[in-house]
């Protein structure tokens, strides 16, 4: 199955609706979707390395794009339920404590969460509920997904072939290392919080 989802991937990058569905995965990744684009963007890269630019830049605008409306569900939640269940948790005391240190280190956390393996769904939507200035958010969020996304187009542009003959060769363990750093995102992300 993972070797149909890889080939797929790789077969994609010459279809035209390949930059589609990695622009969607990328938006998506951003606000609600727990799988990041680097599945796609990796492979795709990999079957055309000169592309590889065109294909971080699909990522970085519709990551940034993505985390937008993350950053709305942040503020629009909040706003509807996110106070009730504050309130609910007790946490209703810490709520300002926890805006006023976002204010002062939220660019910091914007930059360096981006470029993790901590979810970035979770800075966007916390970013809107903490109501962090929207367009350092949107700058912060260009920075840190374009350098995330241009690093992996430099490496696969560079070393594409070495990587893509070692990824073949050994595609299970890629898959699993893969899985192994989101999972860890998402729990280095949970102890945070």
């Amino acid at each position: 199955m993972l070797k149909r989802i890889y080939d797929w991937c790789v077969e994609a990058a010459d279809k035209r609706y390949a930059l589609w569905i990695l622009g969607a995965v990328a938006f998506a990744e951003s606000s609600f979707f727990p799988v990041p684009p680097d599945i796609m963007l990796a492979p795709m890269s990999l079957a055309q390395p000169k592309r590889a630019w065109l294909y971080a830049a699909v990522c970085t605008v519709a990551s940034v794009l993505g985390g937008i409306l993350g950053y709305a569900i942040g503020a629009l939640l909040y706003d509807s339920v996110g106070h009730w269940l504050i309130t609910l948790y007790g946490l209703g005391d810490k709520v300002e404590a926890f805006r006023a240190s976002y204010a002062e280190w939220g660019a910091l956390i914007i930059l360096a969460k981006g470029v993790t393996p901590i979810p970035y769904k979770l800075v966007t939507i916390t970013s809107g509920f903490a109501g962090y200035n929207l367009p350092l958010f949107i700058l912060f969020s260009i920075i840190t997904r374009g350098g995330r996304f241009f690093i992996a187009a430099v490496l696969l542009n560079r070393y594409g072939d070495w990587i893509k003959v070692r990824i073949e060769k050994h595609l299970g363990l890629a898959v699993a290392i893969l899985l192994a750093v989101l999972v860890a995102g998402f729990i280095v992300a949970f102890k945070m919080i």
